[in-house]
């Protein structure tokens, strides 16, 4: 082999180390200029970690869990304060107060958008058979939101919170209670809705404790024809289960995830996966569009061992 030429085993230029040089300058520039961009969040993942045991457990989103909301540690505390005492039959106009374990206000740019909003609450009477799912907004002071809905039943009403922090992507949860006083009228049951759909929730296999179950949706025209099934945040429905303590929730969406290929317009059918951890009685609402109008309806279950 020929020996190397000693022109070639010289240093650089001084030509060639500041155009190094410049290039290095302008790497560091644009990579601190990055770090220091505003990131919207003032939050971190430290903000949502509980320390120890009995705290919130995240499930694979393929198949949701029961999740055990009230009798684990959330790292975010909510409270309520209505406008006047609660009574059935008259709006409620309601202040929700979230915060970080530390008291750090959660605001808009601190959550994710998760199923076209930002804060879903999940409100449920004692007997199950009044649930509203409302979606706050943020008031002019950080970390609370306004939002109104219209109890039907008296009693101590329970409000789950879902949400996405921004910090960490991953869904919590949050929970809290409302006492409702009987008013002058006292509305019975659930909101009236068009009694021209006929609703079916069928498990594939008895509900058993701890197994993943299949449910299958169908939603049918009681007088014939077609279901205008319409997506309500984004999805074709919503599922969502409630076990007789209400100590959680599942909240269940359809396999059927492409918005642009709706189910048969005669007889839409939707498919859901859930695993309930527990025996005993549950209630599911499922909630649609039809037409342009949210309806919900109940389903009473019962999860053998």
């Amino acid at each position: 082999m020929s020996p190397v030429p000693p022109s070639l085993l010289s240093a650089p230029s001084p030509s060639a180390r500041r155009q190094v040089a410049l290039i290095t300058a302008g790497a560091v520039a644009l990579f601190v200029g990055f770090r220091l961009l505003p990131t919207g969040t003032n939050l971190s993942h430290m903000d949502f970690r509980v320390s120890g045991g009995n705290s919130i457990e995240f499930c694979d989103p393929s198949n949701p869990q029961f999740l055990p909301v009230v009798n684990v540690r959330s790292p975010v505390t909510m409270a309520l304060q209505p406008g006047a005492a609660p009574v059935t039959g008259a709006e409620v106009n309601l202040v929700v107060t979230l915060k970080t374990g530390s008291g750090k206000p959660i605001e808009p740019v601190d959550l994710l958008v998760s199923h076209t909003r930002l804060l879903h609450l999940l409100i449920v009477d004692p007997t199950l058979g009044d649930y509203q799912h409302v979606h706050p907004e943020p008031a002019s002071v950080p970390g609370e939101w306004t939002v109104t809905f219209l109890p039907r039943q008296a009693g101590n009403y329970r409000v789950f919170a879902d949400f996405t922090p921004a910090a960490t992507g991953r869904g919590l949860y949050a929970s809290a209670d409302l006492v409702v006083a009987a008013g002058a009228v006292t509305p019975a049951g659930a909101p009236p809705d068009d009694q021209r759909w006929t609703f079916s929730l069928v498990p594939a296999a008895p509900l058993r404790a701890g197994a993943p179950a299949d449910l299958k949706l169908t939603v049918t025209n009681a007088a014939g024809g077609n279901v205008p099934l319409q997506p309500v945040m984004g999805a074709f429905a919503h599922l969502v289960a409630f076990d007789g303590a209400r100590s959680g929730f599942a909240h269940l969406h359809p396999m059927e995830t492409d918005l642009l290929a709706p189910p048969d317009a005669v007889r839409p059918q939707l498919n859901f996966k859930v695993t309930i951890p527990e025996a005993g009685r549950y209630m599911i609402w499922a909630q649609v569009n039809l037409g342009g109008i949210e309806v919900f309806r109940p389903f009473a279950i019962e999860v053998g061992n």
